[in-house]
């Protein structure tokens, strides 16, 4: 991941979670939301079913933070932003967030919050999965 064409942020094996963060979330959905990134088992194990999860597999997170994913297309040709919370607010929920897979000993990598980034990613499988707190 690169902000201003600086590497910012790189994994190797592991998950990219783009994080968006809505008004409503709280300091414990962040860390319930952290724990559940880690343990969820969508890497596939010698048999090819899901049963590995980031910790298992000794993966790494990149997490990216992302507000467009609180977007409200329900009426006209422009998404509202309106319930994706205030950037001072958000960025205390995404640092929990990253904190609380550190502190299961997931190896984490950021960008740079609020900036333009340019994500590169290599989707193996393709796996692509919505989580809520």
């Amino acid at each position: 991941m690169r902000a201003e064409s600086k590497v910012v942020g790189e994994i190797g094996h592991g998950l990219c979670v783009l994080l968006g963060v809505a008004r409503e979330d709280d300091e414990a959905g962040a860390s319930r939301l952290g724990g559940r990134v880690a343990r969820l088992r969508i890497f596939e194990n010698d048999d090819g079913k899901f049963d590995r999860s980031v910790l298992d597999s000794a993966g790494s997170v990149l997490i990216v933070s992302n507000f467009t994913l609180i977007a409200d297309t329900a009426k006209g040709n422009r998404p509202s932003f309106s319930e994706a919370a205030s950037p001072d607010e958000a960025v205390k929920l995404y640092e929990s967030f990253c904190a609380a897979l550190r502190e299961l000993g997931v190896p984490v990598e950021t960008g740079v919050f609020g900036a333009r980034m340019e994500v590169e990613l290599v989707n193996d499988g393709p796996v692509t999965i919505v989580l809520d707190s």
